[in-house]
């Protein structure tokens, strides 16, 4: 046939072909798929944002326990994605293991659930350990499976355009599911009070297991319109066996037959076009050694962050920002930046000579540093605002006077000897020393005006170290007119405020609390029952007996004590102390370091997984994308041993520390990238095919797997 016959002939068939293209019909399926990914996506991070609150709230883990929990989690998420592609590829395929894992995913966020009802009374830390557990198995060995499953319901190459819509619309439902979950259950979380507790964490997780089970109930709907294909071996099995068996063989035949590179040692086993492969594979996995460092910072966007936002205050007017609410700003910015980086940022980033791929992954990993940089100064200005909690060594002493008579306190303390008390005043020493085996405070408390005011005499009480100690004086307490108790000086670890009432009134009294904002009551007690409270922030009655005794206004992160007095005519008199000064630093001081992550990460994320797959072998894009995962899996290893190390009392030294590591690391990383020679992988896998050849036979896998990035989220 002459060349005119077969330029005439592809004439002919082009209208053929392009009409084809023209007439397959979009795959419903996928609609399904996209809505079960919405779903999932709503459940892992409507779990996810509360998580570490939960951890500390509730079941009492500190705050390093509670990170390191959390960051566990994350790990072996994304160690378990390796697990899901196995055997998705080699055994289950792809629809079975998405619905095994799945009903998995649905026990664990149960179990989860189940654990966080008081009334059930069941071990709640073994019930989180075990429903984490599921979560990560389900989670993370379904996570490589969904788009691609999704993306076999097309025909390639006749639908590329299709399954780039596809794509589009999946990487929107990720990020949609993100967005709405991480709004509503922080609202679920403390806005809504169950089984008398002031959170209501079954709800936060109920409501996201609910969307699992209905994701599963979706997938499974749509079973008659899956295109199913059957597992066809993994290529990451493949490659691991490559690598073993040229590692086993070097070892035997190192000084007998040497060869030009360790890998060679494979070839009496496996094919050379295979072996080359392998070998460019592992030049661009040395590209990923410094990558963990990054996620090790933008993970604890879920805990360390968290955890700073709660001291702070959310207080927007007529309604409040919840700290874990915080998270929502994530997924929204990528929503607004992702359209703007190809239309603007990296236009400009072209002026000023950023044009290749790993200079912007650099500039991604330098961004995530200043992000970390912001935090360790908002930081330092919050520990501006925290208390001084009794140490070792030390006492905090605080006499609170319940009369309208002024007071002088004789005392043997060091730096106490002569005290004035105004009515309902207080004193406070929070440096009192302690020896060992404690101290044998000795006061004497004379009133001034001594005819109308009730006298309480001497007194002892022994005082212990890094404890605070507080004495009510009350005449009306018929057992003890001086009452000791230990206070509490800490911030709250909820959301709510802590309140203590000190009443020197008739015993027997109730005094109730009445928000002002919808005259419920929240809070009612005896007389003289000294427990601290927590009470949600607002503004409230107090009522002695139905009678209006004092007006409070709670703030979140105080410590109050009210003093009320009552005189002889039923009339009160009262006074509200700030024992821990609120939350005074705006939440909205995250904002920044929030868009600096999330510029940062769009940066990293996209540019890194694109230049991957895109230096790759034809044949190894499923392996890039288990090994970019596994990045993040080490970069959680490395947050939890520096938080198990615990080397700083500062927070902010520890967001210092990261942000410096971050910088390092870049540096890492520009040097490895230098020395870095870029791959052809089309060229060495089709080097007997023309250009335009391989264009028409990898087109439509390189639209399929540089979408792939869509599942990091």
């Amino acid at each position: 046939m002459t060349e005119l016959e077969k330029k005439n002939e592809d004439t002919a068939a082009a209208p053929e072909i392009e009409g084809q293209v023209t007439k397959i019909p979009y795959p419903k399926s996928v609609f399904l798929i996209i809505v079960t990914e919405f779903c999932e996506r709503f459940t892992f991070y409507g779990m996810r944002t509360v998580l570490v609150l939960y951890l500390s709230r509730q079941l009492d883990y500190s705050d390093d326990a509670a990170t390191i929990i959390f960051h566990i989690f994350t790990m072996f998420l994304y160690f378990l994605c390796i697990f899901g592609a196995v055997l998705s590829d080699s055994w289950l395929g792809k629809f079975k293991t998405i619905l095994y894992l799945s009903i998995l995913y649905v026990f664990g966020t149960v179990t989860l659930t189940l654990g966080a009802i008081p009334p059930l009374n069941l071990p709640s830390r073994a019930f989180t350990m075990i429903a984490l557990a599921l979560i990560a198995l389900g989670s993370g060995g379904i996570k490589p499976c969904v788009s691609a499953f999704g993306g076999d319901q097309f025909k390639l190459p006749e639908q590329v355009k299709q399954i780039s819509t596809f794509f589009s619309m999946f990487y929107f439902s990720i990020n949609l599911g993100s967005l709405i979950s991480t709004t509503t259950t922080p609202i679920l979380r403390a806005d809504v009070h169950c089984f008398k507790e002031q959170e209501c964490y079954p709800l936060a997780f109920g409501l996201p297991a609910v969307l699992m089970v209905t994701a599963i109930v979706i997938f499974v709907l749509g079973y008659p319109l899956y295109k199913i294909k059957p597992p066809a071996g993994n290529m990451l099995v493949l490659v691991s066996k490559t690598i073993g068996n040229a590692i086993s063989t070097r070892c035997r035949e190192k000084k007998t037959n040497p060869r030009e590179h360790w890998l060679d040692y494979a070839d009496a086993k496996y094919d050379k076009q295979l072996i080359e492969d392998v070998k460019v594979l592992m030049r661009v996995l040395f590209l990923y050694i410094p990558l963990p460092v990054f996620w090790a910072l933008f993970d604890q966007q879920g805990s360390r962050w968290t955890f700073q936002a709660t001291r702070m205050d959310g207080d927007m007017g007529s309604w409040d920002i919840k700290p874990d609410q915080m998270q929502m700003l994530n997924p929204f910015l990528i929503l607004v930046l992702i359209p703007l980086y190809d239309v603007a940022f990296y236009p400009a980033l072209s002026l000023i000579g950023i044009r290749r791929p790993l200079q912007k992954l650099t500039l991604g990993g330098i961004l995530a540093g200043v992000a970390f940089i912001i935090s360790g100064v908002v930081e330092l200005q919050l520990e501006k605002t925290y208390p001084i909690l009794p140490e070792a060594n030390y006492a905090q002493l605080r006499i609170f006077n319940g009369e309208n008579c002024t007071y002088t306190i004789t005392t043997n303390a060091p730096d106490s000897k002569l005290l004035n008390i105004l009515p309902l005043g207080y004193y406070e020493n929070k440096y009192v020393p302690i020896s060992n085996s404690g101290f044998n405070f000795e006061y004497t408390i004379n009133p001034i005006d001594g005819d109308h005011c009730p006298p309480f005499g001497n007194g002892s009480f022994k005082m212990q170290d890094a404890t605070a100690h507080s004495l009510f004086m009350s005449s009306k307490h018929l057992e003890d007119k001086l009452i000791w108790y230990e206070d509490h000086v800490a911030k709250p670890t909820r959301d709510s405020p802590l309140v203590r009432c000190l009443s020197n009134v008739e015993e027997g009294k109730t005094i109730k609390w009445i928000n002002k904002k919808d005259n419920s009551l929240v809070y009612d007690e005896m007389a003289y029952d000294l427990n601290i409270t927590e009470i949600e922030v607002g503004n409230f009655d107090i009522l002695i007996n139905d009678k209006k005794a004092h007006e409070v206004s709670l703030r979140m992160g105080g410590v109050y004590t009210v003093i009320i007095n009552e005189h002889a005519d039923e009339a009160y008199s009262s006074n509200l102390i700030e024992i821990t000064e609120p939350n005074s630093v705006h939440i909205l001081w995250l904002v920044p370091q929030i868009v600096v992550m999330t510029l940062g990460e769009v940066m990293f994320s996209v540019t890194g997984i694109e230049f991957s797959y895109a230096q790759a072998p034809v044949n190894m894009k499923s392996v890039l994308q288990a090994c970019w995962l596994l990045t993040v899996a080490i970069g959680n290893v490395i947050v939890v041993i520096v938080a198990e190390l615990a080397l700083f009392d500062s927070q902010a030294s520890e967001f210092f520390l990261f942000a410096g590591l971050m910088f390092v690391d870049m540096l890492l990383f520009m040097i490895v990238a230098y020395y870095y020679k870029p791959n052809n992988p089309l060229a060495i896998a089709h080097s007997n095919e023309s250009e335009e050849e391989i264009s028409k036979k990898s087109k439509s896998d390189d639209d399929f797997d540089n979408k792939l990035d869509t599942e990091q989220k």
